[in-house]
């Protein structure tokens, strides 16, 4: 049934425009007329600052039971993935769908209408499969549709312990439930994901796939074939991050990640890096050649001290860039928006390295088009009925003119002024208030101590 939303002002790429009047039906945008001054009988009005839904290109739902406990004193990267690994040791598919119902539910609250969950906690804590093998993933599909967001599952091959200059490590520890053992093996529990797509409703759920890096998975056990068998769907990689991987590469396989990868054919339009922190000159022509997109998630890879990566390089050589909020040290995607342009301007000490569109659209339609939806991410009809408001009366956002909404909500706006989110025509968030998970703060500290035991 058509549902008729009057936008009191609207981020129409580029520019902002006042009084739209967005029509959804079947849950895609219908019809969108500009010039209408004031709501017409029937319609909702959302008065504020209205943008396609953002994109969350890289989450790991659990790692968000680490928010403020991981953050206590010094260490580095290594120190916090033991953190990480005792978590991951814990959950079940019952307390991982309460957590990632929650989780979903935070994003939906910050305007996030689509993730892309990098998801590689497949098995029980020993390694053996469910009596679903994707049971896991399941839960995850399950807690997005009752939170109300779409997913791209990056369902992910982790089959190695980690690189020295020594080779491939076994997994251990946890790891263990990460890994299906081979290649082929990972291939066929993936492949009885397929019906997920049909099976949670239209358009909700799509399956990717996801290599979890070079430490974790070797080139005995088949980039090429990986890359050919996942051609169709979106793919994803942890690429660079840390500097001791790429010693670690070069000094097994005498090249970079992103060269080994290149060498088997794995970069395309479908692939997208994650964080690629530490790249050659050479490593970002090859992913620009490509097309890839490059996933930056820059309030983790401060969190974790991990660096500041070459977007604007990454960009100018042909990369579409995405957005996500990785281990969720926070939720804000207009948070990740705002913390590329300002990692660079600290590196650089120059300013205006991208446009607030440019850098809106990296939150919405090109973040979108990583998780294998370039149908939305934007307001125009045809695209998927999927969009949020954030006010622009609150004591971050008032002040400027509305025909500044975008650089009042990539430069001034946070998370908490999301009014509304929107997903395939229908009101998720009202008024700031999730209508599905009544209390979500609530759901969250239940979810996690459930989990911390």
């Amino acid at each position: 049934m058509p549902v008729t939303y009057w936008l009191e002002h609207a981020w129409l790429d580029p520019a902002v425009e006042p009084g739209v009047l967005l029509t959804a039906d079947g849950g895609r945008i219908t019809a969108l007329r500009t010039g209408t001054p004031t709501p017409p009988p029937g319609a909702v009005a959302l008065r504020g600052l209205t943008l396609p839904g953002l994109a969350n290109a890289h989450s790991h739902a659990f790692h968000r039971a680490l928010r403020g406990t991981a953050q206590r004193g010094g260490g580095t990267f290594w120190t916090w993935r033991e953190t990480m690994y005792a978590t991951a040791s814990l959950l079940t598919p019952d307390s991982y769908f309460d957590l990632a119902r929650a989780v979903y539910a935070e994003m939906a609250l910050a305007g996030i209408t689509c993730v892309g969950e990098f998801h590689y906690l497949h098995h029980q804590p020993d390694g053996t499969p469910y009596a679903d093998p994707n049971a896991m993933g399941r839960a995850l599909i399950a807690a997005a549709a009752e939170a109300g967001i779409r997913i791209t599952l990056l369902d992910t091959a982790y089959l190695r312990g980690g690189l020295t200059e020594r080779g491939h490590l076994p997994l251990d520890g946890a790891q263990r439930r990460f890994g299906d053992g081979t290649a082929d093996q990972w291939y066929d529990r993936w492949s009885l994901l397929a019906d997920a797509e049909d099976a949670t409703g239209a358009g909700h759920a799509r399956i990717g796939a996801a290599l979890h890096s070079v430490r974790a998975f070797a080139d005995s056990d088949g980039y090429t074939a990986f890359a050919e068998r996942t051609r169709h769907v979106p793919v994803h990689i942890h690429l660079s991050e840390q500097p001791a991987e790429n010693d670690a590469c070069l000094a097994v396989h005498g090249r970079t990640p992103a060269r080994l990868l290149a060498d088997a054919d794995f970069w395309g339009p479908n692939t997208t890096a994650v964080h690629a922190t530490h790249l050659t000159g050479e490593d970002i022509a090859l992913l620009g050649g490509a097309r890839s997109a490059v996933c930056m998630c820059p309030t983790t890879e401060r969190d974790l001290a991990d660096g500041i990566g070459p977007a604007p390089a990454l960009q100018r050589a042909g990369s579409p860039l995405a957005l996500g909020s990785d281990s969720h040290a926070v939720v804000d995607l207009l948070e990740e928006a705002r913390a590329m342009e300002l990692n660079e301007r600290l590196r650089t000490r120059t300013r205006g390295h991208w446009t607030a569109a440019e850098l809106l659209r990296a939150a919405t339609a090109d973040g979108h088009a990583s998780l294998g939806r370039p149908d939305a991410g934007r307001l125009a009809p045809g695209a998927l009925a999927d969009f949020t408001t954030i006010a622009l009366d609150s004591v971050r956002t008032a002040g400027p003119p509305p025909r500044l909404g975008a650089e009042t909500a990539v430069f001034a706006a946070t998370a908490a002024d999301v009014r509304h989110t929107v997903v395939a025509g229908r009101q998720i968030v009202a008024d700031g208030r999730h209508l599905r998970v009544p209390d979500v703060a609530g759901a969250l500290a239940a979810a996690i101590a459930a989990v911390r035991g």
